[in-house]
């Protein structure tokens, strides 16, 4: 278990290495104070999980989540002071996992990580099918027919997870349970993120889904396949 630390505050990076070394030992805490190292980190480390702040002295956050997704699909997670809703939407459109603010909970930090992480891991049932979708949970790719889609981390989590209902609907609390281990306040406008992002890479028109579609006000459902 390795865990990337991209955060110029040593503070912080303190007090999630003393989180970890406390409650969970055998994980391995590596950190950079700049983003452009952090990028290098992943390719070169390849680590389980990055947590990511925002504030790096060299480049934004949000490049460096926009370069590491260019070659991983490794699960991130932004922690940050930038409460701000447009910053919460589009460090999820580029790609991060998840999204906390400062000042932080280490237990909620850990409990968040390990979800991920378990969520990440390969379970028995390897490929899921459900029309002409087919999604292999152990590389994360999607097939729809001929064409190959990559997901991310918690793209693919949600999509399984409404796979798995056959085309049950899926409450928001739920979907969130099963993405990140919590309800929690905010999830329902994340997942509207992530639903767009599947929408805009499986969808022919994402503005009029076919495939995954909305119970307004509950949550989400699979059309049947035709």
């Amino acid at each position: 278990m390795k865990v990337l630390v991209i955060e110029d505050d040593k503070e912080i990076v303190d007090a999630i290495s003393l989180a970890f070394q406390i409650r969970w030992p055998e994980a391995k805490v590596i950190s950079t104070r700049l983003g452009q190292k952090g990028v290098e980190l992943v390719e070169s480390e390849s680590p389980n999980i990055v947590i990511l702040d925002l504030g790096l002295p060299d480049i934004t956050g949000f490049e460096v989540l926009r370069q590491i997704r260019r070659f991983s699909a490794v699960p991130t997670i932004i922690l940050t002071v930038r409460a701000e809703e447009a910053d919460v939407v589009k460090g999820l459109e580029w790609g991060a996992d998840d999204y906390i603010t400062k000042p932080f909970r280490q237990l909620e930090l850990l409990a968040r990580v390990k979800s991920m992480i378990r969520r990440h891991t390969p379970a028995e049932e390897t490929a899921l099918v459900f029309g002409q979708l087919r999604l292999d949970n152990e590389t994360g790719q999607l097939h729809m027919g001929e064409k190959e889609i990559a997901l991310t981390v918690t793209e693919n989590n949600i999509l399984g997870f409404l796979m798995k209902n056959e085309g049950r609907v899926v409450t928001h609390s739920n979907l969130a349970e099963a993405v990140w281990g919590d309800d929690y306040p905010g999830a329902t406008d994340s997942l509207k993120v992530h639903i767009r992002r599947l929408r805009e890479k499986i969808e022919e028109d994402p503005g009029k889904p076919r495939i995954i579609l909305t119970k307004t006000g509950i949550g989400y459902f699979l059309a049947k396949p035709e």
